[in-house]
C-alpha cells in the first residue's frame, strides 16, 4: 500500500473514462492505495480540463470523481520549503517553477510518491517520484 501525489499530468487524464491511467488509479485505490491532490494542482487541472472542447463532460466527471482524492492545501511551510528548493537548486543549474516547488514542498512534508511526467522533479532531493504514464 502507498500513498500518491498527483501531479497534474496524472490528475487531468482522469476525467477521460476510457484512458487506461483512470483505470490503474481506480484499480489502486482497490489495493488500498490513496491518491491525493494539492491546491496547485487542483488550480491547473480545472483550467486545462476546462478550456477543451469537451470542458462541460469533463468537469463535471471531474465532480463526480474528486471526492476521492484528499487536496492538500499548502501552508506558510509549504511557501517556505518551496522557495528554500528552489533557491538550492538554482545554485545547481537546476530551475523549478513556483507551482512545482510548491507540489514538491507538499509530497515531501507527507511523505507522498509523486506521479509525474515532469522530468524537472527529479532534481529535488528525497523527492520520491514515479512516472505512471510511460509508453
Amino acid at each position: 500500500m502507498s500513498d500518491y501525489l498527483l501531479d497534474t499530468n496524472h490528475a487531468s487524464p482522469l476525467v477521460t473514462l476510457e484512458h487506461p491511467h483512470r483505470q490503474r488509479i481506480f484499480h489502486g485505490l482497490t489495493e488500498r492505495h490513496t491518491f491525493a491532490i494539492c491546491v496547485p494542482v487542483l488550480t491547473e487541472t480545472l483550467f486545462g480540463i476546462s478550456t477543451v472542447p469537451r470542458a462541460v463532460r469533463n468537469v463535471a466527471e471531474w465532480q463526480q470523481l474528486q471526492h476521492l482524492l484528499p487536496c492538500y492545501a499548502p501552508d506558510r511551510l509549504d511557501g517556505e520549503v518551496a522557495a528554500e528548493l528552489q533557491i538550492s537548486l538554482r545554485r545547481q543549474g537546476w530551475q523549478l517553477e513556483t507551482v512545482d516547488a510548491l507540489i514538491a514542498a507538499i509530497a515531501l512534508r507527507y511523505d507522498l510518491i509523486l506521479l509525474t511526467t515532469d522530468k524537472d522533479f527529479g532534481a529535488v532531493p528525497n523527492l520520491r517520484c514515479e512516472n505512471w504514464l510511460k509508453v
